[in-house]
């Protein structure tokens, strides 16, 4: 059974920081391209941020870029999302998504999720 669990949100002024985690279990997690996406209310989820299985290499969307960082650990099986100098245009709930890729086909899981609030 696939289970990727988030960890980390909560409610943080702005200037703060948080780290969220991805735990991860059910697949192969080093053959996994993980990502973090977030959606505000009312508005499309969107994409934050992206490691590859190896974890050299990395894409952020501009509006993160310099603030956040994505990092994984493929013993752990877990993925984590550094937030520094958070903004109130942060807050958002936060998705952990994995692409499994096993021999022709990919597969893709999200976890429930994890609030972001970032207010003073």
């Amino acid at each position: 059974q696939v289970q990727l669990v988030e960890s980390g949100g909560g409610l943080v002024q702005p200037g703060g920081s948080l780290r969220l985690s991805c735990a991860a279990s059910g697949f192969t997690f080093s053959n996994a391209v993980m990502s973090w996406y977030r959606q505000a209310p009312g508005k499309e989820r969107e994409l934050v941020a992206t490691i590859i299985r190896t974890g050299d290499s990395f894409y952020y969307t501009d509006s993160v870029k310099g603030r956040f960082t994505i990092s994984r650990d493929n013993a752990k099986n877990t993925v984590y999302l550094q937030m520094n100098s958070l903004k109130p245009e942060d807050t958002a709930v936060y998705y952990c998504r994995a692409v499994h890729y096993d021999v022709a086909k990919a597969d893709y899981y999200w976890g429930q999720g994890t609030q972001v609030t970032v207010s003073s």
